[in-house]
This record gives structure tokens, sequence and C-alpha cells, in this order.
């Protein structure tokens, strides 16, 4: 069956280093195979894989839509990780235009010199400054917002689901829905909905593939 309406928009390859077990060249005959119009790519913390899913991707008929899923601090990038001081969430961006990959590059450069501590990561002030043209997913269980909702923090949790917004713009954060088969998702995907009919940020699934 085809389903050419449908992309994946939260996807590892085997450049999510110890993780990620797909090959490009596969994710794109996939795609093919599928019916699918459209790959995005958003390996941890790391943007390796970027060209070669363009130049795959356009071989093969399949829009790429570039992206990665960053480890951002809790209070600063400059300050060592700490599990209960400064720890560090995923959050997924996609480059929806030039200026979008633009600054997915300077993120990733960033992340890997100022912040590279256990694991190269970004902040708050790095989106702030380097927002325009990304679309931002909340994330997968690791994302600070479903932390969030874990740890009982409900009101916490939509509080940062608002600054995202306000760092993205109305348009440009989505609450990222996903069902891989956890019990636990599924009551953070109830308090994402939540969240969104109390303030419209709008709802999109993902699948977090790992492998093919």
């Amino acid at each position: 069956m085809s389903h050419p309406d449908f992309a994946h928009l939260h996807v590892h390859s085997e450049y999510s280093l110890l993780d990620g077990a797909n090959r490009i060249s596969d994710l794109v005959n996939a795609c093919q195979r599928d019916g699918q119009t459209a790959l995005a790519l958003t390996d941890h913390g790391n943007m390796f894989g970027a060209v070669e899913l363009y130049k795959k991707c356009k071989a093969g008929g399949i829009k790429p839509i570039i992206g990665c899923e960053v480890y951002i601090a809790r209070e600063s990038r400059l300050k060592p990780h700490s599990r209960t001081q400064n720890p560090y969430s995923h959050l997924t961006l996609l480059a929806k235009n030039g200026t979008g990959f633009r600054n997915l590059l300077q993120l990733a450069s960033s992340s890997y010199v100022e912040g590279l501590h256990f694991r190269p990561r970004i902040d708050r002030e790095l989106l702030s400054t380097h927002g325009e043209g990304i679309l931002c997913l909340s994330g997968c269980l690791s994302g600070e917002i479903n932390q969030l909702f874990r740890a009982g923090k409900q009101t916490e949790a939509e509080r940062v689901a608002g600054e995202l917004r306000d760092i993205f713009g109305p348009e440009g954060m989505w609450l990222e829905l996903q069902r891989n088969g956890l019990n636990i998702q599924a009551d953070a995907n109830e308090a994402l909905v939540r969240i969104h009919e109390r303030t419209g940020i709008p709802l999109v699934a993902t699948n977090d593939i790992h492998y093919l």
C-alpha cells in the first residue's frame, strides 16, 4: 500500500553513532517502495549524513528534509553536564529552508566547539539566536517536555512548550506524538494532547526510527 501523503520526520541513520542502524541508501529505497515522497534525517547531535541524504534522495526522486535531534542543556551548554544540576534532553529540529539549514549547521558546530561534555550540547540561548528557518518537534520520551510529564510536572511541561513556541513561532513548534509499543508513550501522548487543547500548539506523529 502506498502512503504518498506521509513522511517520516524523526529518523536515525548509522551516523547516530552506536545508536542507529540505517544506511541512508536503504532508507531512500524503502521510501520509494512505500510510495513516500519525502524523508527526514535527524541523527543524534550531528549532521554528518546531511550531504549523503541530499544526494541520494535527489537521485531517488525523494524530497530530503535535513534535520538533527540535538542534545539541549537544561541550563547552559557552557556548564558541565550534570544529571541533577544541568541535565540534557532531546529536541528534534528540521530545516525548512536555506536559512534553517545554515542555522542547523551553526547549532551542530557550536554544540561540539562550545558545548561538548559527555554529549555535544546546545542550549536555549543558541536556539534563540539560530532558530530562524527551523521547525521544532518536541522530541521523544527523552525530550524535556516528556521528561517533565514523567516527573509529574505538568505545569512546567506546558511552560517549556510555550517557550519553544516563542522561539520558533506559532507555525514552527509541534508536539511530537510517538507510538512504539511502550506504555509510557501512551501516557505522554495523552498529556501532549492536553497541552495541544489548551494552547493550540499543533500535533505531529513520528516513529523515532532507528532501524529499517
